[in-house]
């Protein structure tokens, strides 16, 4: 067969088996992109023979010339001899995966994680009386004089505005019912400081100003006639640019998209509008949400404005934490909302997997993404949540389940749980030992591998003192704390779910070539990514969602035995969740002092604990599914006993 790329040749005539006639018979037939993604891992099976105990074949490894024959039988390509060098590590990485999977021996039982619903989303597939019970009001109000006034001691103006600008959207909340400040001069305010810290930070896609004026003016309007919403009615916030906004560019922080426009709101704008909240911004998100470099530029940590604020939800973190918007709503499919909220030391809200309705957002995975909001405490988190829940009749995966706040939660009679082997000093640190007849230059990326791995675990053993006086805190304010852990399953070997159904969902960007238009093209990027995942092969697909069927039952069953899980905001849990729906609540943790490892002088993205000195670190709280009401209780009770989430950077 001739290869597809310069530089390779055709494999000789004698490889050519029946295997090779058959597939290419269904290629001219054109069942090759249906029939075929696994096409490249049959062609490396070639020739291989089960073992004479009856193990399974070990398979050759995957190169060039396999990917280039592959990509023609599927009909997919032709790709340049970069494309495919790139892809060469991630597709056989992604063969052990399927082994991983493979390796589980599923049991007939066990179905797939995903739901088909055969009624579309407008047939009454959802309770009419939604809109109406999801906006139970957070205030009681009294009706001693217009305009209706939160029960409580009456607060006092501030000197100047722009010392609220770290308040949280509670203390905000009450200066506005009783109208000791206005909406206007808060979106002014925030609005001004947009302006100011964006060229440093690099936070904002697109200001919503006049929209945002104008809602402004009617909050006080509303406010002064008496008509108040409840606690967001006149607060600023800012979106994540994956959510459309009628009448402003929608660009999903990709090169290509800058221009794209939706004529309807998202869902979640809907109804923060409704609830008299203050959209002033679009905010950065890393390209088509991964990490945080968008077409614009790099989203800025205002900890440490030398690195990244990590993502995807750039913007969104990094806005709030430096104290231009109170709320800001971010998403995440594997730890977007997790990543940024650390880095930049804001309280984040990932919520159970359906609660909040994605209709008018970027889809990158059907089945994983999540809506949630990032904010300075738990309450705030708590307060946007009430009003974004519930199912809106489009998005079939919305599910009608309830969020009570406030909730009384006593913690100290409550279960909770802590992974202790998340807890547990790490193993001790092995480097690489030479190996003979090694050259120099093997030698030299050999130490700097060793140096690599020591600075790693400088920072991770550092890092464990605010874990081991997390648990010390906890045990301080009466929690019982029980020692669990996480199912024995292979969650990295499930990832590549995700980035099969994020190579469908920008389908067209790989086929057409215009993924040359995102700004990142590194082996880990989403083009390259999309590519790799094309290989995916539908039989593994499944499996891998039979596998995640497990995981979902497994942590479902833990979650019998506690109420709240506290763990470190770490990679493996990271993956669990997010695979299994559950919700978090990530919020800081304590700062590092001046005797933290220093800052890398290039950040990769690839690591959240390099913030170094007077960065913050974060913790991370887990519940079972549609127990967010809770989450965020326990939660609030930490943030009261600890108070890291009330410190702010310096910026000037």
């Amino acid at each position: 067969m001739a290869t597809t790329n310069p530089g390779t040749t055709a494999r000789p005539a004698s490889t050519q088996i029946d295997r090779r006639g058959f597939l290419a018979a269904c290629s001219g037939a054109g069942f090759a992109s249906a029939l075929l993604p696994g096409v490249l891992f049959a062609l490396a099976a070639e020739g291989q023979e089960k073992a004479p105990d009856g193990s399974p074949r070990t398979l050759r490894p995957i190169t060039a010339e396999l990917i280039d024959q592959a990509a023609a039988l599927a009909g997919v390509g032709p790709f340049t001899a970069d494309q495919v060098k790139m892809m060469l590590d991630g597709l056989n990485d992604q063969r052990t995966a399927i082994t991983g999977i493979r390796a589980l021996k599923l049991d007939n039982s066990v179905p797939p994680a995903f739901v088909f619903h055969p009624l579309p989303a407008d047939t009454g597939n959802h309770d009419p009386n939604t809109e109406a019970w999801h906006r139970m009001p957070r205030f009681v109000r009294t009706l001693d004089s217009p305009p209706y006034k939160p029960t409580g001691n009456e607060p006092k103006a501030p000197t100047q505005i722009e010392d609220l600008a770290f308040s949280t959207v509670s203390q905000l909340a009450e200066l506005l019912a009783w109208r000791k400040i206005t909406s206007l001069a808060l979106t002014q305010m925030f609005l001004a400081r947009l302006k100011r810290y964006d060229p440093k930070l690099h936070f904002v896609i697109t200001l919503t100003e006049e929209r945002a004026l104008a809602q402004a003016r009617k909050a006080d309007q509303e406010i002064a006639a008496g008509n108040y919403r409840g606690p967001l009615h006149g607060i600023p916030w800012g979106a994540k640019d994956l959510l459309a906004v009628k009448g402003y560019p929608t660009t999903w922080g990709a090169g290509g998209f800058e221009h794209q426009s939706f004529d309807e709101d998202a869902t979640v704008v809907k109804r923060l509008d409704d609830a008299g909240a203050v959209l002033i911004a679009k905010f950065s998100l890393g390209a088509l949400a991964m990490g945080d470099k968008w077409f614009g530029g790099r989203t800025r940590n205002p900890w440490n404005p030398n690195l990244g604020s990590s993502g995807s939800s750039a913007g969104s973190a990094s806005a709030v934490a430096a104290g231009c918007v109170p709320f800001a709503l971010g998403s995440e499919t594997l730890g977007s909302i997790s990543s940024p909220s650390t880095r930049c030391g804001c309280t984040g809200l990932r919520p159970t997997f359906g609660l909040v309705p994605r209709t008018g957002a970027m889809a990158l995975s059907w089945t994983m993404d999540k809506l949630g909001p990032i904010a300075r405490s738990a309450e705030d988190c708590a307060l946007v949540l009430e009003e974004i829940f519930g199912p809106d009749g489009k998005d079939v995966s919305a599910a009608n389940r309830a969020f009570d706040w406030p909730i009384y939660f006593d913690i100290t009679a409550a279960r909770i749980g802590y992974l202790k082997s998340e807890f547990d000093p790490p193993e001790p640190l092995k480097l690489e030992d030479a190996k003979p007849n090694e050259t120099a230059d093997e030698a030299r990326a050999r130490a700097k591998r060793n140096d690599d791995a020591r600075i790693a675990r400088a920072r991770i053993d550092y890092d464990r003192r605010f874990l081991t006086a997390a648990l010390d805190k906890l045990r301080a304010m009466g929690v019982n704390l029980i020692p669990v852990d996480l199912p024995a399953l292979p969650f990295d070997a499930m990832v590549p779910l995700l980035t099969a159904e994020a190579a469908a969902a920008f389908d067209d960007l790989t086929l057409s070539g215009r993924d040359a238009l995102l700004t990142e093209q590194g082996p880990e990027d989403w083009p390259n990514a999309f590519r790799i995942a094309r290989f995916y092969p539908a039989v593994d697909y499944i499996q891998a969602n039979r596998a995640r069927t497990l995981a979902v039952r497994q942590m479902s069953a833990l979650f019998e035995q506690v109420d709240i899980i506290v763990t470190p905001s770490t990679d493996r849990q990271l993956i669990c969740t997010n695979l299994t729906g559950h919700p978090a609540l990530i919020l800081p943790n304590g700062f590092r002092g001046p005797d933290a490892p220093p800052p890398p002088a290039i950040d990769d993205g690839d690591h959240d604990d390099i913030g170094g000195p007077g960065t913050p670190v974060s913790l991370t709280f887990l519940a079972a599914h549609f127990k967010e009401a809770k989450l965020a209780a326990f939660a609030a009770a930490y943030q009261q006993a600890t108070g890291f989430h009330l410190h702010h950077p310096r910026l000037d």
